[in-house]
């Protein structure tokens, strides 16, 4: 399943260092000469590839990058300090434009890759660059130059990392709208959804992961029913399924019964889907009285003889939704580790 997630920001590289203009002053040395040392180079702006990041979301909060500029140079022959390079880390496979020109600048496919987006000023000479023997005290001195600045289209090609899997109506739209700024449309009839939406989770700084809403599945859709052909070729390329099931139906009907059709028709579909790293979270627990609950969940995980992880939300009222998401994030990140 592949999206575009695409940023625009501004970055600025460092200034050259000027050079400085400088005599040498010691006793008993009454014409020392020039010593004017030159200035530092500015810091250059470079994206690198980091295998650990899955989208872009971060840099729509921070536009602007700037790195260091080069010190000026001193007396003695002192060069001014280097301006430090500025690394901004994006996820594997970004792609890179000049948002004014439309020019392509490059692609990092490869974890670890750089790119110098932006180069750093030079340095300016100090005047004893400039001694000869006409010149013997030159007052003449270069400045650095400035570095480059220009706005960047980031684009990025996403696979989504979590699929969101279970009848219509189990609260999946609802789910995403909680823990996203993706905004499906949430209704009480059923295939509210009917194009997958997809959401950037954001749990921490350089923290985050994609959600993909997928439309709710039926009985016979692996046969073609319904929606669900089409976006059950989605589920293969997550990593992580997350199995909502509404404990509280509002046709009454039995959770357990609506869990085993979805497994079904995973099983029908691919047997490898079925194999997926597949988590069941039992929703609408808002609609259960709290003493209560404990006991609801257990009987339908009794009878579905449920081994894996389990979590108990409420999607609506963000109950157990930040704790959820805290450990996709974990999980994601060990099986990438792994």
């Amino acid at each position: 399943m592949k999206f575009v997630d695409e940023v625009t920001i501004r970055v600025e590289a460092g200034n050259g260092g000027n050079g400085c203009l400088s005599f040498r002053r010691e006793k008993c040395v009454p014409r020392g000469g020039p010593n004017g040392g030159d200035g530092g180079d500015g810091g250059a702006v470079l994206l690198k590839a980091d295998q650990h990041l899955n989208t872009l979301v971060d840099y729509r909060h921070a536009r602007l990058h700037r790195a260091k500029n080069g010190a000026s140079g001193e007396g003695n022959q002192c060069t001014g300090k280097g301006g430090d390079n500025l690394m901004l880390p994006v996820p594997v496979g970004t792609m890179v434009y000049d948002a004014d020109t439309g020019e392509f600048i490059g692609d990092l496919t490869e974890s670890g890759q750089e790119l110098i987006v932006a180069q750093g000023g030079t340095h300016g000479l100090g005047n004893i660059h400039f001694k000869s023997s006409v010149t013997q005290a030159p007052r003449k001195i270069t400045k650095g130059t400035p570095g480059e600045g220009r706005n960047l289209l980031l684009e990025l090609k996403l696979l989504a990392d979590v699929g969101l899997l279970g009848l219509p109506n189990a609260g999946k739209s609802t789910l995403i709208r909680s823990v996203s700024a993706a905004k499906p449309k949430v209704a009480d009839y059923p295939f509210t959804t009917l194009y997958p939406n997809l959401g950037v989770v954001s749990v921490g700084p350089m923290q985050s992961f994609v959600i993909a809403d997928i439309p709710g599945l039926i009985p016979g859709a692996a046969e073609g029913a319904g929606l669900g052909l089409q976006f059950l070729r989605h589920l293969t390329r997550t990593s992580i399924l997350l199995h909502l099931i509404d404990v509280v139906p509002g046709d009454e009907s039995d959770p357990v019964v609506a869990a085993r059709d979805i497994i079904n028709e995973l099983a029908k579909f691919s047997e490898d889907l079925v194999q997926r790293e597949r988590w069941l979270v039992l929703n609408k627990l808002d609609l259960i009285p709290e003493d209560l609950r404990d006991e609801y969940c257990d009987d339908i995980l009794k009878r579905l003889e449920w081994q894996g992880p389990v979590w108990k939300i409420s999607a609506l009222s963000r109950l157990n939704t930040e704790s959820l998401c805290q450990a996709v994030m974990r999980r994601l990140v060990e099986a990438q580790e792994n």
